[in-house]
């Protein structure tokens, strides 16, 4: 990829996850791993460390099924890649066997494969899936992979917020092409059909792929569809980089309280990473 960008020092991260004002089961997870040769190693719920010795895996999986198969769904997502994430992966970003895509290609198709076969294996679990966003930051990119509605949004230093991944919705693919504005895909019957998760009745995975040169400043948010059902875009943006006064708590905290009181139908999740 050429020259690194400006390479930062500190990374910080919040997550957070809320069951809703009406559901009974929590069937989002999230997930922050440090990753280096010796291992993985999962982190807290907040925290801040160097970039420089490791690697840093972010990731939001909303799960669906009947009965308990959606939270079952999202937490293998969630611990399949603290399992399978190889070690080798230092010397593979490096261009020395295979690159990024490859590397999370082959993880997005283990998890696929696990959950479609525990949904054949077991009727309670049939038709069982999950939603995918995950980031793997390395000093100077933010490598993504992607598959549902769950997003991932950058908020470069200098303003601004962009959803770098793509809903796979038919919803999703007009607001893309230019056919419907927010306001108009917020309020579709049709926004939450799903063209493509892990595991379900999807035959062909086709996950989204992303590379993304940061400075420090910028700031990354990975949440699942229950979030952006309570906040629009710039409220999102006004929550993560100028909360008022009366807006408690780190970044995550803000936007999950702040969804769940102005929506709260579904599952809420949030996790936000800052270059510092």
């Amino acid at each position: 990829m050429g020259d690194e960008p400006n390479v930062s020092q500190l990374i910080q991260w919040w997550g957070l996850t809320d069951v809703g004002r009406y559901r009974k089961n929590n069937e989002d997870a999230f997930l922050a791993l440090t990753v280096d040769g010796e291992g993985v190693r999962r982190l807290g719920k907040y925290g801040e460390s160097g970039l420089e010795a490791t690697d840093f895996i972010f990731a939001v999986s909303d799960g669906m099924g009947g009965a308990n198969a959606g939270e079952f769904a999202s937490q293998i997502a969630v611990d399949k890649i603290t399992r399978l994430f190889p070690q080798t992966f230092r010397s593979a970003a490096k261009g020395l066997s295979v690159g990024f895509q490859d590397l999370l290609l082959e993880l997005f198709d283990q998890i696929h494969r696990e959950l479609t076969y525990m949904g054949q294996c077991y009727e309670e679990l049939q038709g069982m899936g999950a939603t995918l966003s995950l980031c793997w930051v390395r000093p100077g990119w933010v490598y993504f992979a992607h598959v549902g509605d769950s997003r991932i949004y950058h908020l470069p230093k200098n303003g601004g917020i962009q959803q770098v991944s793509h809903d796979h919705t038919h919803v999703g693919w007009l607001q893309r092409e230019g056919k419907l504005r927010e306001i108009q895909a917020r309020t579709h019957p049709g926004r939450n059909a799903l063209q493509q998760v892990l595991g379900g009745k999807n035959q062909n995975l086709s996950p989204q792929f992303g590379a993304i040169g940061y400075e420090p400043g910028d700031m990354f948010m990975i949440c699942s569809d229950g979030l952006v059902e309570g906040l629009w875009d710039s409220g999102m943006k006004r929550l993560i980089r100028n909360p008022g006064q009366l807006d408690k708590g780190n970044p995550a905290e803000r936007l999950v309280a702040e969804a769940v009181r102005t929506d709260g139908k579904d599952n809420t999740t949030a996790v936000v990473f800052e270059m510092s």
